[in-house]
């Protein structure tokens, strides 16, 4: 059953909402505020903060479908082919770098050229500290306090320390990352939040960060993938029988509820450094409820395999896993956080992304038609402003952005603050709507929403519109249903060789000789 395989390639580290919204808009927002927007009839009326007074919304007579306009070529990168980033040593000096998004210095080290700390005589400078800090500011979302920096620069001298360590291991075994492979990382990054390349440097750069730590990072976690797999993959043998009792022990499984998992797991290596990490657990935990996004926090600070996708533990049924991970999952809601757990080899943070019923549930589908009394729906607008006569490339730009805001909807107060983010941007309450009383055309949009959710945006003569539902989003159910062989099959080679990767790690970090200056 040998076939040949990769370790889970890395998804790409995503963007915060924030950071798109404003190198997508930075060319689209004018200097004068939005003043009108469309009524019933196709003309212009003053825009209402209120619902008393607001128009009927009406799209564009005639909106043609986005014209498709070449992405742009990402620029060439400047680096040697088929040779891994160098590993800088003691003598090197790099050049000074001030991380203008970060107005809080974390310590004193903001202005130093200095050494961080040395990994078996291989320095982590502070200039690298520095990036990457402002690397994580501007991916996250999340907005630190001088503490705060403090704590999370602690964390990524550690994973600038494992890093060198997983660099060192890949030179000794030969393995190099082309600069392609880093490359086209960066491009599905960018084609994932509808960016060209261009565009994803002139936005990291805006936020204090540079693209340059963003390739060091993915070189880091692409070399080690393929170390791992180069030492373990050809030592690992899922047989037809493994298979095959693994898709009884998920057919024994199938009238128990399933979990679709995302993982950050924080690893206590010494007994006595337990309230340590359990404290720096925490501190993890307190920003990922402040609004940072797991995958990013994971990718940044997991020390499972599975950082390198996010913290995506894919789908486990009740009782799989560890039994004091289990029952906190008996009690998480979908979207849910849970606080640091206590479990095998250190501390572990759950997001419950999903759940699934036992197999043959009856599913009761999600309401789509009005929620509020008399048969209305509570409705909000949000206007983004892309001129008058917009080019094509400018609408197909604003309605990108507004895609973005569409998918990270999370309720009408969300709405509301993007005029703080994006200027020009109006929003406005409509209370209460009849659909009846709504253009057709938006009609047609809200009947293919659900509770808690925001309508397909559209271009209007006022801008790019996103309708959304102020009512509360209602939970969807799905049933489970079994995996397939080839997938079970890759499950258990995946299993394996993230044990073996972890024994791996633990081991390089226990033979090295690790300075913090």
């Amino acid at each position: 059953m040998a076939k040949d395989r990769t370790v889970t390639i890395l998804k790409t580290l995503p963007l915060c909402a924030a950071l798109l919204l404003g190198a997508s808009l930075a060319a689209l927002a004018q200097d004068d505020p939005l003043a009108s927007a469309p009524t019933a009839d196709g003309g212009a009326a003053p825009v209402a903060p209120t619902p008393a007074t607001q128009a009927p919304m009406t799209p564009a007579p005639a909106m043609p479908a986005p014209a498709a306009t070449p992405a742009a070529a990402p620029a060439a990168a400047k680096t040697t082919p088929g040779v891994m980033a160098s590993i800088p040593k003691k003598a090197d000096k790099p050049k000074v770098y001030r991380a203008g998004r970060l107005d809080t210095p974390a310590g004193n080290e903001t202005d130093t050229d200095g050494i961080a700390a040395t990994v078996n005589d291989i320095s982590v400078s502070d200039y690298e500290v520095r990036q990457r800090l402002a690397l994580y500011v501007a991916t996250s979302g999340f907005s630190p306090t001088a503490e705060d920096l403090k704590r999370i620069r602690g964390q990524i001298i550690e994973q600038l320390q494992n890093e060198k360590l997983q660099l060192q291991e890949a030179i000794k075994k030969h393995i190099t990352v082309a600069p392609g492979e880093v490359d086209g990382q960066i491009q599905r990054m960018a084609d994932d939040n509808h960016l060209t390349h261009d565009q994803l440097r002139e936005a990291l750069a805006n936020a204090g960060a540079s693209e340059a730590a963003l390739r060091a990072q993915l070189t880091a976690q692409i070399a080690w993938q393929k170390t791992v797999q180069f030492q373990y993959s050809d030592r690992i043998n899922v047989t037809p029988e493994d298979v095959a009792a693994e898709l009884t022990r998920y057919a024994e499984g199938a009238d128990k509820p399933h979990y679709l998992l995302g993982e950050i797991f924080i690893a206590v290596d010494n007994p006595d450094m337990d309230a340590k990490v359990k404290k720096d657990a925490e501190g993890v935990e307190s920003q990922l409820r402040t609004g940072a996004p797991f995958q990013t926090i994971a990718r940044q600070f997991s020390q499972s395999p599975s950082a390198a996708s996010g913290g995506d533990m894919g789908w486990v049924h009740q009782g799989q896993i560890a039994p004091e991970l289990d029952a906190e999952l008996s009690r998480m809601k979908p979207g849910g956080i849970s606080a640091p757990i206590r479990s095998v080899g250190g501390y572990y943070i759950l997001l419950l992304r999903a759940r699934q019923e036992p197999l043959g549930t009856k599913i009761v589908n999600a309401p789509t038609g009005p929620t509020g009394p008399d048969g209305t729906l509570k409705l909000a607008r949000l206007i983004l402003p892309i001129g008058n006569n917009p080019t094509q490339e400018e609408q197909d730009n604003g309605l990108k952005v507004a895609s973005q805001i569409r998918a990270n909807y999370s309720g009408c107060e969300m709405l509301a603050g993007m005029p703080k983010q994006i200027r020009g941007a109006v929003y406005a309450e409509l209370g209460d709507m009849k659909l009846a009383d709504l253009n057709p055309d938006i009609q047609k949009l809200l009947a293919a929403t659900q509770p808690g959710t925001a309508a397909t945006p559209f271009v209007s003569a006022a801008g790019v519109e996103i309708i959304g539902r102020c009512d509360k989003k209602v939970e969807v159910q799905t049933a489970y249903t079994m995996p397939t062989k080839d997938q079970v099959e890759e499950q258990l080679f995946q299993q394996q060789i993230s044990v073996l990767a972890r024994r791996y790690m633990r081991d390089l970090k226990r033979d090295a000789d690790v300075e913090i200056r």
